[in-house]
């Protein structure tokens, strides 16, 4: 991974482009003049679409960011996985954590829509949609541009530009942290964004389903 580098000028142009259309959302959203999740998927979706096309302008096609159509499958039973053994990892934990007399479901927080089809758009966009947009600018430019300073700089960095992108809480964002750091790690171990992909929209499912 470490030969395959993303320029600065991929990551400027990349980044130049979600802050004017997250941007957009933002002000859009604010006057109540539409439906603020699915301008949020329509954005998701675009922001994906614009990168993936910057990437092929500029850098050596998708490769570049782990996402060649020849690894797509592979990456999936991969993501598979890892999901598995995150999962158990959580459900050990969660166990451990209800036998100490500590609820872990209290981690979890989400905002869901009062109607069902609005759900059901929530679980599309949050839990596919996003995932995957997240996936191409986080670990395919971000984590892709830190990592020629190393692996704890590109884990540390790409997390903490992951926790930031996400709305602050009361507490300690756990679930962005936890989940930068395992996306970054599998997109290291395995050389293929599909892998991190694979992962984020299967534990974003299952948080949603959980919250």
């Amino acid at each position: 991974m470490e030969a395959d580098r993303i320029e600065i000028k991929t990551v400027l142009i990349s980044v130049a482009v979600v802050a004017v259309i997250e941007s957009a959302v933002g002000i859009a959203a604010s006057t109540g003049l539409y439906f603020s999740i699915f301008l949020l998927g329509a954005a998701r979706l675009f922001e994906a679409v614009l990168i993936v096309l910057i990437v092929l302008n500029r850098e050596r096609g998708l490769s570049s960011i782990g996402l060649a159509t020849s690894g797509i499958f592979s990456g999936l039973k991969r993501g598979l996985v890892w999901s598995a053994g995150f999962g158990t990892i959580v459900l050990l934990v969660s166990a451990a954590l209800f036998a100490a007399g500590i609820n872990p479901l209290t981690l979890i927080h989400a905002r869901f829509p009062a109607g069902q089809s609005e759900i059901i758009l929530f679980f599309l966009i949050g839990g596919m949609i996003s995932p995957v947009a997240e996936e191409i600018f986080f670990r395919g430019i971000i984590y892709r541009f830190f990592r020629r300073w190393g692996v704890f700089a590109a884990v540390a960095l790409s997390t903490l530009a992951f926790v930031l992108a996400h709305p602050a809480g009361s507490g300690f964002p756990l679930p962005q942290v936890t989940g930068g750091i395992l996306f970054a790690v599998a997109y290291e171990k395995e050389g293929n964004l599909t892998v991190p992909i694979t992962i984020h929209i299967l534990g974003n499912i299952a948080m949603f389903s959980l919250a």
